[in-house]
């Protein structure tokens, strides 16, 4: 419940809080406009001090300044509350001011009378002086930090967001936490904003508060005498009274409410009630208080002092800095007590050895020289971003996200060097040169240019290491140029694209599954578990996604798996039930720019070599070639790939499907990259185009 609410809401019901605000707010504008009796007066100006000490207190105990968000909406309503009861004191004033002094009502005459005892020369002097420390002391420090505030704080946005988005790709935050950042991020913005411009509500009140002060005291005169008859000296002492009473009991509302606004954004980023961080702060030197209580020691006995306040200062500061670190280190002793007791020590102790066990998806280790790359050299260039596009790239192509990168310094990995690690295993390492950039020649040919020579550690093709200033001539001579995160991207995609169906766990999976479509929710509690194990559907993808296809395409499978589960429980036959009906998707996946899908075929030689070397065993197939039978097909499948492969054209090799997953087995050692596709597999509108025979 915010401070107005609180205040307008005592005597109403929850549902009805909206139409009371309303009501108020209404019935303030019509003080406006309508004559308004000396007791409603009072009771108004009751409720404007109260309400003024309000905002003051919740200013002090909030935690943090967003916290009381809706300040700026209740300065604007308590100014114009002050204002408007300022025009009917002026009203009453003008109109009952020759009755007496308590013509106003009763709360204007007890100012007028305790404050300044009925003199109007004192009362003038200290309503000046309240003037002067609400307008040009309070008013001006609190706006002048409001316009700061607001302006650095829109100006940080971009970094900040920045640094949310590279602690979410780097793995340190999860998506719900960067979204609540993110929306703290905006609230902090807008509400400094709103500050900014709300602190003119208090400079213009104050002003108003001159204004109306001054015009109350010449226009009482000018009544009085000219039109009441009263003497001029009687005139200007009774009418004076009464303005400056109404003046204090309009500023001491007004001075509370802009301490309250100096209070809320002096207090920045400061967490925890005011009097916890000013204490705290203050008090949390020991020997700043040491010197202090030194200092009055002195003064005390200095000649002509008194003794007795800077002694009694002097003692209550030492005892202070003495007694206050005793505090802090007994309420240290039970916290640890009162943590020791909740948790124990030992769990505490098995907690962090569970940490430790904890294994990392996907992590990229670089050397300290490699830091600066997190955030890269210009926005949306750093590491931490280029990530994340990563991630999103392969969502939408082989259609699950990827666990989040860890990226970390390690101080045993060498300064220019990083690993990629997958799943606590190191998958690959290089080395990158953070001040420069990498220039390969895209045909795969050596590169001529001044520099230093280097290997991409991607694909091994020659590159060298060139000076940013050279960035324009390796340009001219049709160089491609890659800078040092791109090299580190560029590898993490291929040690990736190798490890797809390691990075498919069972977690991911059921993240996969509870997002899938609502129409498909029958289709999956029919198929898992009903038919098949989660675990076997698991298996079939990662099947899938070693041989690099795509499983975006998630209803179809699961479809194919029903299916394929109708007549056989093994993972092989299954696996390529589901592949002849994602045909379509497969060959698109390795239809050339021309539009040909190229090929080199199994010669119906090595099929029937194949189909004897499998041995049926109730549902399950064993493979049994000959040795020297499979070395002789691996090499002449490794020279007929490297003969194609040679001419830049990418083939598949083409088999049948009841041989392909054991083509596959005996080629993944040595052609991991070669795509193998089976008859059933092709799609009837593909342009196939046979280059070579094995």
């Amino acid at each position: 419940m915010t401070a107005m609410q609180g205040v307008l809401g005592l005597a109403s019901r929850h549902d009805h809080r909206d139409t009371l605000f309303a009501l108020s707010i209404i019935a303030i504008l019509t003080v406006l406009f309508l004559p308004m009796p000396a007791w409603a007066l009072d009771l108004g100006l009751s409720v404007s001090l109260a309400f003024a000490v309000l905002i003051l207190m919740v200013a002090l105990w909030i935690e943090k300044p967003l916290d009381f968000s809706s300040f700026p909406t209740i300065l604007l309503v308590a100014t114009v509350l002050r204002l408007a009861l300022n025009i009917a004191s002026t009203r009453l004033i003008l109109s009952n001011g020759h009755t007496g002094s308590d013509a106003a009502g009763g709360v204007i005459y007890g100012f007028s009378q305790f404050m300044i005892g009925g003199n109007f020369v004192i009362g003038l002097i200290i309503f000046a002086i309240l003037v002067v420390i609400n307008f040009v002391v309070i008013t001006k420090g609190a706006t002048r930090i409001a316009e700061v505030g607001a302006r650095f704080t829109l100006d940080a946005i971009p970094g900040k967001q920045m640094a949310i988005d590279a602690d979410l790709s780097a793995g340190l935050i999860d998506d719900a936490t960067a979204r609540t950042r993110r929306q703290e991020l905006e609230d902090e913005s807008a509400f400094f904003g709103s500050m900014d411009g709300a602190s003119k509500f208090v400079r213009g009140d104050a002003m108003a508060g001159v204004l109306i002060t001054f015009i109350n005291i010449i226009g009482g005169m000018i009544i009085g005498a000219a039109q009441m008859g009263l003497p001029i000296g009687q005139a200007a002492a009774t009418y004076t009274i009464l303005t400056v009473g109404d003046g204090l009991a309009s500023q001491i509302p007004a001075l509370v409410v802009s301490l309250a606004a100096g209070l809320l954004v002096a207090k920045g980023r400061n967490k925890g009630r005011t009097e916890e961080s000013v204490i705290s702060q203050l008090g949390g030197y020991p020997k700043a208080l040491m010197m202090v209580a030194a200092l009055m020691g002195a003064l005390a006995l200095a000649p002509g002092l008194p003794v007795a306040p800077f002694l009694l200062l002097g003692a209550g500061m030492g005892f202070v800095a003495w007694y206050g670190p005793q505090v802090e280190r007994a309420k240290q002793k039970r916290a640890f007590a009162e943590k020791a007791d909740q948790e124990g020590v030992a769990d505490h102790q098995e907690e962090k050895a569970e940490d430790a066990l904890k294994i990392e998806d996907l992590q990229i280790e670089i050397g300290a020289a490699l830091l600066s790359l997190i955030g890269g050299h210009a926005a949306g260039r750093g590491l931490a971003q280029k990530v994340k596009s990563l991630r999103t790239r392969f969502a939408a192509e082989y259609g699950f996200l990827l666990p989040p990168v860890r990226i970390k310094d390690n101080v045993y990995v060498a300064g220019e060097d990083y690993r990629i690690i997958v799943q606590d295993i190191e998958a690959a390492a290089g080395q990158v040169r953070p001040n420069c950039l990498m220039v390969i020649d895209p045909d795969g040919g050596e590169v001529n240019i001044a520099g230093e020579e280097a290997v991409e550690p991607a694909f091994g093709l020659p590159a060298r290491w060139i000076d940013r200033a050279q960035a324009d001539e390796a340009e001219g001579k049709g160089y491609t140029i890659i800078d040092p995160e791109s090299v580190i991207i560029t590898h993490l995609a291929e040690v990736i694209k190798d490890s797809l169906d390691q990075l498919l766990t069972y977690a991911v999976l059921q993240r996969i599954l509870d997002n899938l479509d609502i129409e498909y929710h029958k289709l999956l509690s029919d198929l898992v578990p009903g038919q098949i194990s989660m675990i076997l559907l698991q298996r079939i993808l990662q099947s899938l996604l070693a041989e690099r296809v795509s499983i975006r395409n998630l209803p179809l499978i699961l479809e194919a798996v029903s299916e394929a589960a109708g007549r056989t429980r093994n993972l092989t036959l299954m696996t390529e039930h589901v592949r002849m009906r994602l045909g379509k998707q497969i060959c698109q996946s390795l239809v050339a720019e021309d539009g040909f899908l190229y090929v080199i075929a199994l010669s119906t030689q090595w099929e029937h070599q194949f189909v004897e070397s499998i041995e049926l065993r109730a549902d399950d197939r064993h493979f049994a070639m000959a040795p020297s039978k499979v070395q002789e097909f691996i090499t002449a499948a490794r020279a007929k790939i490297r003969r194609a492969t040679s001419t830049e054209l990418q083939p598949a090799l083409l088999c049948s499907s009841e041989t392909r997953p054991f083509v596959r087995t005996l080629l993944e050692r040595v052609s991991p990259g070669t795509p193998i596709v089976s008859h059933s597999e092709l799609h009837v509108g593909v342009n196939l185009k046979t280059i070579d025979q094995i």
